[in-house]
């Protein structure tokens, strides 16, 4: 296994539409473990391909307190969800430090593949539910902040570039 460089807001590629996983191989398998260990290792909740620059439909997510239920989504699909909403902060480990109110549908129905090939509809809600909606955004080139207000992600951009050239020069 090894630890993946996570792609940081305002980073392009991060806009990029991921297309779908086509086979289920040991390439898709070291990439599941990879970025198992990256969300861990980061103490982030989910983790989409996209985020680590693998353009395919494929998110981890562990939301569990023990840190030891790992979730793997490959090509899903949210097939229903509630029209109840809520807001509620989230963060990204693509946009480090930064939380902010993004409404979201608190329960949802996705189908997709496990990482053994095996297509589920799994029911979610609460944290779950959001979880997935963040990942699943991320693989449609969508990051959290383009859900808040122009001035709002102008200033996460621009704190976000700031960071990265204070880092460049350390």
């Amino acid at each position: 296994m090894a630890l993946l460089p996570i792609l940081v807001y305002p980073d392009p590629r991060l806009h990029t539409v991921a297309r779908p996983v086509q086979a289920i191989d040991a390439r898709i398998q070291t990439l599941v473990a990879d970025m198992l260990e990256t969300m861990y290792d980061a103490n982030g909740i989910g983790l989409a391909a996209t985020q680590v620059d693998v353009h395919e439909r494929l998110i981890v997510i562990d939301v569990s307190e023990e840190r030891n239920q790992p979730l793997v989504l490959i090509n899903p699909e949210i097939v229903w969800a509630s029209d109840d909403k809520q807001l509620g902060d989230e963060g990204c480990l693509s946009v480090p430090g930064i939380y902010d109110g993004v409404e979201r549908s608190t329960a949802i129905r996705v189908r997709a593949l496990d990482d053994k090939g095996q297509e589920r509809t799994l029911e979610a809600q609460g944290l779950l539910a959001v979880c997935i909606q963040h990942e699943m955004d991320h693989l449609q080139g969508k990051v959290f902040v383009e859900y808040l207000s122009p001035l709002k992600r102008n200033r996460i951009k621009t704190k976000m570039l700031k960071a990265r050239r204070e880092t460049e020069r350390a």
